[in-house]
């Protein structure tokens, strides 16, 4: 698949009981007319500690290419079909971050073609968020991947992206984003909790990354460093 460039991690907060009635319909209606217009849908996740809470990443080849699909998606037809219904399970969808892939990484390379899509919900992704201060993205991201990425992958974590606040500004408005941000994002994949668990309990082993690593990374967080525990769909590409 060719490399893409932009893309958005989405977390929609749903009203309770909607999160299935939602991936149900996305998943029958919503994913194939993306992906014609030149979208790419790389993963779709519920979270595991909040049942009203459904993830998505979707990605683009560069901004102009974002602007005129979302345009072409949202003023489209299948949109003007059941776009309604997807609203009416939704408390808010705006909590949406507009990155970019770091400088040599190419996200999601395990992810499957859409003809061999799972069909399953394996594995646990962990998406970690450090809120860092404006200007510093690059730095911090040259020492994860020379640090901590090493140690994070021989406790048996599978790094799946690693992405950077992407600065353009939205030229499509009607679906915001976090604008004015500047954060770093990691994606984990894991067995099951289980392997969650024995990773957690390695890198708490290595005093490296106790003594070292994590409290460098953490120093610069403006906040705790945010990690969610998600499954995928059984459309989700980004999947054991």
């Amino acid at each position: 698949m060719e490399p893409h460039a932009v893309y958005e991690l989405r977390r929609y907060r749903l009203h309770p009981g909607g999160r299935d009635r939602l991936i149900d319909l996305f998943d029958r209606e919503f994913v194939e007319p993306q992906e014609a217009l030149g979208m790419r849908l790389e993963g779709e996740f519920r979270d595991c500690d909040d049942p009203d809470a459904f993830v998505w990443v979707r990605s683009f080849a560069d901004m102009p290419t974002r602007t005129d699909a979302l345009a072409a998606f949202y003023s489209g037809p299948v949109w003007k079909d059941h776009g309604s219904r997807a609203n009416e399970t939704m408390l808010n969808s705006d909590n949406v971050l507009l990155v970019k892939p770091v400088a040599g990484t190419q996200p999601f390379p395990h992810n499957l073609a859409r003809e061999q899509e799972a069909q399953s919900t394996r594995g646990v992704v962990t998406v970690n968020l450090c809120s860092l201060a404006p200007g510093t993205e690059d730095r911090f991201a040259a020492f994860f991947i020379a640090e901590a990425l090493p140690i994070l992958e021989d406790a048996g974590a599978r790094i799946d992206a690693v992405f950077v606040t992407e600065r353009s500004a939205n030229a499509f408005p009607r679906l915001p984003v976090r604008e004015g941000e500047t954060v770093f994002i990691w994606f984990e994949m894991h067995e099951d909790d289980d392997g969650l668990s024995r990773h957690r309990e390695q890198l708490n082993k290595d005093v490296r990354w106790t003594s070292e690593v994590f409290p460098r990374m953490d120093s610069q967080c403006w906040r705790r460093i945010e990690v969610s525990r998600l499954t995928p769909t059984s459309r989700s590409l980004c999947t054991l």
